[in-house]
Parts: C-alpha cells; sequence; structure tokens
C-alpha cells in the first residue's frame, strides 16, 4: 500500500493544529480506535481513549501548548512527523522549546495504527526546570 503524500501531509498539519487546539479529543481522533503510541522507549498507549487521556496530561501541564510541524516524509504506509514543541510549563512557569519526531504506521484512511516517537527527555526536563 502506498499512502498519497499530499494527503499524509495535510494530515500531519491538521495534526499539528489539533494539538495546538488544547482539545484531547481532536488529537485521538487522528488515531485508530485501537491505535498505539509509545515515546522514548516506554510503556505503550493503546487505544483513543487512553490517548486522549494521554494529551490531556500535556494540556495539563501546558496551558498554552503549541505543536507545529517541521516535516513530514511518507514511503507506502509510513510516515516521519517531526514536530517542534512550544509552551510555558504550568507548575515552572518556564518557558519549553523542544523537538522531536513520531515515526508512524498509518492504515488506508490515514489514521496513526502505531506511532513510536522520540525526544530529549533530559533537555525536557531541564527546559521545565530552568526554561530555554
Amino acid at each position: 500500500m502506498s499512502l498519497d503524500p499530499v494527503a499524509v501531509k495535510e494530515m500531519a498539519e491538521n495534526y499539528a493544529k489539533a494539538w495546538s487546539s488544547q482539545n484531547a479529543q481532536s488529537v485521538a481522533a487522528f488515531y485508530d480506535e485501537n491505535g498505539k503510541i509509545t515515546a522514548n522507549d516506554g510503556d505503550p498507549v493503546i487505544g483513543r481513549a487512553a490517548f486522549a487521556e494521554f494529551v490531556q496530561g500535556f494540556f495539563d501541564e501546558f496551558p498554552d501548548l503549541a505543536i507545529s510541524l517541521d516535516e513530514v516524509r511518507t514511503v507506502g504506509n509510513r510516515a516521519v512527523f517531526l514536530w517542534t514543541l512550544e509552551g510555558t510549563n504550568k507548575e515552572t512557569n518556564n518557558f519549553v522549546r523542544l523537538s522531536g519526531w513520531e515515526s508512524w504506521l498509518l492504515s488506508d484512511e490515514i489514521l496513526v495504527l502505531e506511532s513510536e516517537g522520540r525526544f530529549d527527555a533530559e533537555e525536557y526536563e531541564r527546559q521545565v526546570r530552568e526554561g530555554i
């Protein structure tokens, strides 16, 4: 199966907008009902409902969270979504700017079946504590 790269890019743009919406359900809607995400080899989050809870945790931590699409690359039914997160941590009031990526396995409907995300966790924690 080979997905249309233009359609995947449009999906990635809308996914970034959803992350910036403060609406966890709108982010979760990009995942298959039984989709799975792991971040930095952590425990997988499985299912759209569980993913919405996962996303809400970021929104609670960063009330002004914004995710921007840096680049998307596609091959067949796989894509890599490169992103930048920006926001002010609610507890420390420090501004955080961090880049990372998600590697996706996509369905024919361009829903995320599996996502493996990566970011620099040590830098993230440092910025939460100290700012950029």
